[in-house]
């Protein structure tokens, strides 16, 4: 496992445009003593220290505009590309990902709620490099943020006076404005809150301290910290949104930023796999003749398998960024989903990558194969970030009665799906508007699944019994029956706000392997690709994982995926944008 091979930024599919640009960038930032040199990295991350060349970097890139929608200055119009360029600085380092990115975080709600002329002002602020913070969580309440204790009141002659203290916030002490959420009612609630954008540079010394950085076992080097206010003073053009939208905003500004945290466990994902496949094909100069690693068949099978499973959260991924164009009355489904099954599934495929690297998986990074014992910790907070996978698995209980009614009634707006599923096409404009609390439909990914199922036996029967779909079909239908169990027994739970019953968030897992297979059959009908190794890879992990049955000679299609992983040469990925762009080009 290599220095050079740590640090290469990869080829993430024949990407065009701002994508290729920005990742050539990147490659020229890779070498000894740049900002994204593997050894200055790794200096960083054992110092704690705050990756500010990087950060720099990425700013000189431009990547701070894709933050910005294009109808405010920026050149955001497609998440898809977003995601792309996320992953592309993720696989590198998630310190500097999570750092940089989080400006989005912070302006998400403007864009949002915000009228045009604040909006434009932020654009123009970001454009040129300001860092924006988030300021949700407290210290007593953490996740509850009907409990906060920050409080915004009246002050005389206008505007707001803000009093509390924020905590466990990133880039808080960096960031020269600030989102806050205060409570402007004192008896709180749903519409007890109101979100106020903070110009640091505006407020009178002494109303607001840092707090001290808080010491994390990943990202070490981020700006987790705090800020407190003491009659700070905020003009009335603070406020985003109307007095007491605070925690509606923040909803529908979560459906987007979870769905892109998507990114960095993908960036992560192709990393870790990357660096455990250059290890295990490697031979041993120690004894030479020997078979190396990769060519054992149980190493080769479990480098499958994690191939299988990253391919399936790019699947989510994919479906749920494309999903905020197309189908964004859905996203609180679709956003849940995401952001508790990728980074779940991306902390699995680590976790048995790491078996199979031994001692070398835990090495620490002053050491050339130490790279990936850093990818291990930094991951660990992504599923964390914008609400934990448990947390997002109560979001989606709670819409169980919705989504199974939906299923059961065919609610799919086949027209979107189809959008979301065809990553090679320009996307429609993204509508904040569209957002919603709950979906009233459920979710056409897996309501959708019926009719993609016929649509492959149709394939299939065109071919003939000797066709290459034919294994596809049996997968793909047990994969529907199991659907069809599965909304079954959600539609059966019965449960309170506070007693959630624990078989609840077994069928939640469920429905995520379910979702996630059933976004890769989707891909697979409208990205207009040809070959089946990665779609049955898909399929034969996502039933193995939900306990259905499925044969040894279907299991025979990991050690293919393997193959693909080890036979690429070195710096790529096995990545369904490269499969399906492929075709495409």
């Amino acid at each position: 496992m290599t220095a050079a091979a740590a640090a290469s930024p990869g080829r993430l599919g024949p990407a065009t445009g701002p994508v290729a640009e920005f990742t050539r960038r990147l490659s020229e930032l890779t070498g000894p003593a740049l900002p994204f040199g593997a050894a200055e990295l790794a200096a960083l991350d054992a110092a704690d220290a705050f990756p500010t060349e990087a950060c720099r970097a990425l700013d000189e890139a431009g990547l701070p505009r894709s933050y910005v929608p294009a109808e405010h200055g920026g050149d955001l119009a497609d998440f898809t590309v977003v995601l792309r360029l996320l992953r592309a600085v993720s696989r590198l380092d998630l310190t500097v990902a999570a750092a940089h990115g989080k400006t989005y975080l912070g302006a998400v709600s403007t864009w949002i709620a915000g009228d045009d002329d604040a909006a434009r002002r932020l654009g123009r602020r970001i454009a040129e490099g300001e860092v924006v913070s988030c300021a949700l969580t407290e210290r007593d309440h953490g996740s509850d943020l009907l409990s906060g204790e920050v409080t915004a009141r009246p002050a005389p002659g206008g505007g707001w006076l803000l009093d509390g203290e924020k905590w466990l916030i990133n880039n808080v002490t960096r960031a020269g404005l600030v989102t806050v959420l205060a409570r402007t009612d004192e008896e709180g609630g749903p519409r007890g809150f109101t979100l106020f954008l903070a110009d640091k540079a505006r407020l009178a010394p002494g109303t607001f301290t840092h707090l001290p950085k808080v010491p994390t076992y990943g990202i070490r080097g981020a700006d987790i910290s705090g800020i407190s206010f003491d009659g700070a003073h905020l003009p009335e053009d603070a406020r985003i949104g109307e007095v007491g939208q605070g925690v509606e905003i923040i909803v529908k500004a979560l459906h987007i930023t979870r769905t892109c945290c998507a990114a960095m466990s993908l960036g992560a994902g192709d990393h870790a796999l990357r660096l455990a496949a250059d290890f295990a094909a490697a031979a041993d100069p120690a004894t030479p003749g020997d078979t190396p690693l990769a060519r054992q068949p149980h190493i080769r099978r479990e480098l499958g398998e994690a191939t299988a499973g990253l391919l399936l959260a790019e699947a989510t991924g994919l479906i749920a960024v494309r999903s905020l164009h197309a189908l964004t009355s859905e996203m609180s489904v679709i956003s849940a989903v995401a952001k508790a099954y990728v980074p779940a599934q991306v902390d699995a495929l680590v976790a048995r990558l790491l078996h199979l690297l031994g001692p070398h998986g835990l090495l620490g990074p002053g050491d050339p194969d130490g790279h990936f014992a850093k990818a291990e910790r930094d991951h660990r907070i992504i599923g964390i970030f914008d609400g934990s996978s448990l947390v997002n698995r109560n979001a989606l209980i709670e819409q169980f009665p919705r989504i199974a009614r939906g299923y059961r009634k065919g609610r799919a707006d086949t027209e979107a799906l189809a959008e979301a599923a065809s990553p090679h096409t320009t996307p429609r404009p993204f509508r904040p508007a569209g957002l919603k609390l709950l979906s009233t439909g459920g979710c056409s990914v897996l309501a959708g699944l019926p009719t993609a199922v016929a649509a492959l036996r149709e394939q299939a029967a065109e071919e003939g019994e000797r066709g290459s779909l034919a294994p596809v079909v049996s997968l793909a239908e047990r994969l529907l029956d199991a659907t069809d169990r599965l909304h079954e027994a959600m539609a059966t739970v019965r449960f309170t706000p506070r007693a959630v019953p624990g078989e609840a968030f077994d069928l939640a897992e469920h429905y995520e392997l379910c979702f996630a297979a059933a976004g890769a059959l989707h891909l697979w009908l409208h990205g207009t690709a040809t070959g089946t190794t990665w779609l049955r890879g898909c399929l034969v992990k996502a039933l193995t994982d939900l306990g259905e049955p499925v044969t040894p000679a279907e299991t025979d299609v990991l050690d293919e995926l393997a193959d693909l992983l080890l036979d690429g040469p070195p710096g790529t990925f096995v990545s369904l944008l490269d499969h399906l762009e492929a075709n495409v080009s």
